[in-house]
């Protein structure tokens, strides 16, 4: 019952006039970004960060989630209209979504996805709510080498999951690394990789890398491959409802797709392309009209919409009660966390109970306005894709540039802000996934601590680093990450080989 005496008064704290316009404003820049193209919730909130120096956490960090759920709404919006995803979780939508619009059916597909992001956004904050702390009593007993552990097994699953390979995974794990070491090291006060520059001392913000290689990166790879012309948006008639045979069709596939996204949200696995992915192919074979998969399936939109708005409330499990992302948008919110200097983990629910609970309250109340608000103004939104992409990412350029320099006021800043960018660009291009460069960056330091601590504690011992049982039952799923990628494509080979 302690949970759900906390639960209210966060809504008491959650209601009031600031947090609730901040969770407005988040809100509508949540649906808008998830609207237009190629603009993220990861990109949004980091372009926002240097908001944490002036507004008070519980505010900022409830408009960052406020974003966060708004940009998995926003996505099916263009998914559906335009055949073209806001953002990654939206890629299975815009299949069978984009098939029901053209057959005139577009407000159906609309009010399922709404919905749907509805129902499984609210079970899931639901979960989040009475699991995170009983995560966070547990994650207490947790020593320093079972976090070395965990930490591995989420670089380890994020690098390998990621991507077209494991090797360039690991490659852009690596490189986050290596940014996280830049500067003096806090024990021993020796430089690490400053090459005699002063201002590196201090070591590279984190702000500045991810705004850098999230903005300046996608605005770089968007110039050099769009060309200047409009989108193409079908034109949708009547108001976004579903009739009685669609409520039918669609309640299943929400429960199941919450099902699906809400544990995949909690482990490494990827984001959100995953739980999206395993709920159509779970649809697909569970339907009573498997022959509407590819030509318009309503199943094929309500499931995987759920699984993507369930699986970013699982993503805030790790992230508020272990201080793990397990993707790039929570990864940037863990960000904002160490801006105010509240440490994500174990001990927030006992340090910051009133933030975290208000945080919680807000993510019920953000979810209910996007489907107050959002659904009925549909119409609007698609106009705003008739916005020139040009002026949008200028835009978005001199916000991120203007953004690195105010931090410290240093040309250092602004100079590597300019290089992450073009890192960015290469890695679009080159389809390096951004999210493990993002986590090492993040999480290295951390690591490092981590680490030094235990063989501190054990004088030394190596050992030490694989007593406990959760480090070894860790450490083994680290060695079925790595060999199962590999042990799937000797299989497929030998059945191939089998069949000739």
């Amino acid at each position: 019952m302690n949970s759900v005496t906390d639960l209210l008064h966060g809504f008491s704290s959650a209601l009031t006039l600031t947090n609730l316009l901040f969770g407005l404003i988040g809100t509508f820049l949540g649906t808008l970004i998830g609207v237009l193209p190629g603009i993220g919730p990861a990109l949004t909130i980091a372009l926002l960060l240097p908001i944490t120096y002036t507004v008070n956490p519980a505010s900022a960090l409830i408009m960052f989630a406020a974003i966060y759920y708004g940009a998995m709404y926003g996505g099916s919006t263009t998914s559906i209209l335009l055949n073209t995803p806001g953002e990654s979780g939206s890629v299975i939508t815009a299949l069978e979504g984009n098939k029901m619009a053209r057959r005139g059916q577009a407000g159906a597909a609309l009010a399922t996805a709404a919905i749907g992001s509805f129902i499984a956004g609210t079970i899931a904050t639901a979960v989040l709510a009475f699991t995170a702390p009983s995560i966070a009593n547990l994650a207490i007993q947790v020593g320093a080498a079972d976090y070395v552990a965990l930490m591995l097994v989420a670089f380890t699953t994020v690098g390998s999951l990621l991507g077209s390979s494991q090797i360039r995974g690991f490659i852009s794990l690596a490189l986050g690394l290596v940014l996280g070491l830049v500067g003096a090291d806090l024990q021993s006060g020796l430089n690490r990789l400053t090459f005699g520059n002063v201002s590196a001392m201090e070591g590279i913000e984190t702000v500045t890398v991810i705004v850098s290689i999230f903005a300046l990166g996608e605005a770089l790879y968007y110039a050099s491959r769009m060309k200047n012309e409009g989108w193409n948006v079908i034109s949708m008639k009547g108001r976004a409802l579903m009739s009685r045979e669609d409520w039918k069709r669609s309640w299943k596939p929400w429960l199941r797709g919450t099902a699906i996204g809400f544990p995949l949200g909690i482990i490494p696995a990827g984001g959100s392309e995953v739980p999206t992915f395993l709920s159509y192919s779970v649809e697909q074979k569970l339907s009573k009209h498997p022959e509407e998969f590819g030509k318009g399936a309503i199943e094929g939109v309500a499931g995987p919409e759920a699984a993507n708005n369930a699986n970013a409330a699982g993503a805030l499990v790790p992230l508020l009660a272990l201080g793990l992302p397990t993707s790039a948008t929570a990864a940037v919110i863990l960000v904002a966390f160490q801006t105010y200097q509240i440490q994500a983990g174990p001990l927030l629910f006992t340090t910051a109970p009133d933030l975290i609970w208000t945080l919680i309250a807000s993510l019920f109340i953000g979810n209910t306005l996007l489907l107050v608000l959002n659904l009925p103004l549909v119409r609007v939104w698609v106009k705003l894709l008739h916005v020139p992409r040009p002026y949008l990412f200028a835009g978005i350029v001199s916000f991120a540039l203007l953004g690195a320099y105010a931090l410290n006021g240093n040309i250092f800043d602004l100079q590597v802000a300019i290089v992450i960018g073009v890192l960015g660009f290469l890695f679009r291009r080159y389809g390096m996934p951004i999210t493990p460069l993002i986590l090492g960056l993040i999480l290295g330091p951390n690591l490092e601590l981590q680490f030094r601590r235990a063989l501190q504690i054990s004088a030394g011992d190596y050992g030490t680093l694989i007593e406990t049982p959760l480090s070894k039952v860790l450490y083994l799923a680290l060695v079925i990450v790595l060999a199962a990628p590999t042990t799937v494509k000797i299989v497929k080979k030998f059945r191939t080989r089998s069949v000739k």
